[in-house]
């Protein structure tokens, strides 16, 4: 255990910054999960739908700090793609 203060405080911040990352992984893991569900049953409009929730929240992430932008940039595109992909078809 942490003998000093400033050890102490890093330990309460890293408890809430590992909380705080683990709920928006999850959140972003199953916001992308529904897209590929969308997809894969061939449902264009659901698929657009969850495109359109997809691309706001994973930004909405970047300027939270839990995604770098080019990350956010290239799963969306990958999201984009794949439902671009059904609806042509």
């Amino acid at each position: 255990m942490a003998n000093h203060k400033s050890a102490e405080k890093r330990i309460r911040q890293t408890l809430k910054k590992t909380q705080r990352n683990r709920y928006y992984e999850t959140r972003m893991k199953n916001i992308i999960k529904a897209v590929r569900e969308a997809v894969s049953s061939n449902n264009v409009v659901k698929a657009n739908e969850m495109l359109k929730i997809a691309n706001k929240d994973i930004h909405k992430f970047v300027s939270k700090g839990i995604l770098s932008k080019n990350t956010a940039a290239r799963k969306v595109s990958r999201l984009n793609a794949s439902v671009k992909k059904i609806a042509l078809t």
